[in-house]
């Protein structure tokens, strides 16, 4: 049997998941990106492309690049949008840097993305979820820690990933919390009686000693527990609850801020609570309760 030799894509792709270490997923989509752009390149250029060829990438080509690809529809696939063109660019930047080498990778302007509204969820759907995820888990420490985990999420506004790096060291728990988020920037959010009750049930329940510098929260095996099994978990609840696919973990702490916002918090104050470095980033929550009033208001008045 011939070996096949390895393509450009091929090599990428190997270095990506052997030196960058980067997911299954994430090779096999900068993999797929880097072959399209290679084959678009050959019929462009009416020549094979190597990395000498490569080199020579110029915005004019980009450019070409994504508009066959933004027109994939006329063809009967299916065309990107902004959000997806704007990823597409990125990833072919990352394979023309490794080919090439820092600043191969023309200047080129990636398509505007319009920011979307991040999608809350109702408290009593919130509350659901987090009942059905537990509920679903025969092992009770396991439903115990779960709810915790999604109080935490709902309750005091922690990421997910945040939620499950909390060291043993935090118990005993008292009124507040102090988490390390993004940048190993800290801050204290406050606990509310609920959050508190939930945290520590799982802690009586747990089977595994929880010593200061090991993970609160583990997995069935007595490791840290993965954010990727919660992502799963709530799936699964979504689907038997009928919620939408917006509905994520990450989306119980979208809604800790749109409820907040809507009963008065001050815009700062839960700038610190969220730990966003930059208000502009919890200034979002402002197009939230606003998208929020009007659909309350399109309910009230049809024809309004």
């Amino acid at each position: 049997m011939l070996d096949v030799p390895l393509t450009l894509a091929d090599l990428y792709a190997i270095h990506l998941a052997r030196d960058r270490r980067r997911s299954e997923h994430t090779v096999r989509a900068y993999r797929a990106t880097a072959a399209r752009l290679l084959a678009f390149l050959s019929g462009h250029w009416g020549e094979a492309v190597d990395r000498t060829r490569l080199a020579r990438v110029d915005a004019a080509d980009l450019r070409a690049y994504l508009a066959h690809r933004r027109g994939a529809a006329t063809g009967g696939g299916a065309g990107l949008g902004n959000a997806s063109a704007a990823r597409e660019l990125s990833a072919v930047r990352g394979f023309l840097e490794w080919a090439g080498g820092t600043g191969a990778a023309p200047r080129l302007r990636g398509p505007r993305v319009r920011k979307g509204v991040p999608r809350p969820i109702a408290p009593h759907e919130a509350v659901a979820l987090a009942t059905d995820v537990a509920e679903d888990s025969d092992e009770p420490w396991v439903a115990a820690r779960d709810w915790a985990v999604l109080l935490l999420l709902y309750g005091a506004g922690l990421r997910i990933g945040e939620a499950v790096t909390l060291p043993g060291a935090v118990m005993p728990l008292g009124e507040s919390l102090r988490v390390t988020g993004k940048r190993a920037k800290t801050r204290v959010v406050p606990l509310l009686a609920q959050v508190r009750a939930a945290i520590e049930r799982y802690t009586a329940l747990c089977p595994w000693p929880l010593a200061a510098d090991a993970p609160l929260f583990r997995g069935v095996k007595g490791g840290a527990l993965s954010p990727g099994v919660v992502r799963l978990k709530v799936r699964g609840a979504r689907a038997r609850l009928g919620l939408g696919e917006r509905t994520t973990p990450h989306a119980l702490r979208h809604s800790f801020a749109t409820h907040l916002l809507g009963r008065g918090a001050d815009l700062r104050a839960l700038q610190e609570l969220l730990g966003h470095a930059s208000l502009s980033s919890t200034q979002i929550y402002t197009a939230v309760d606003a998208a929020h009033l009007l659909d309350v208001y399109r309910a009230a008045h049809p024809r309004g």
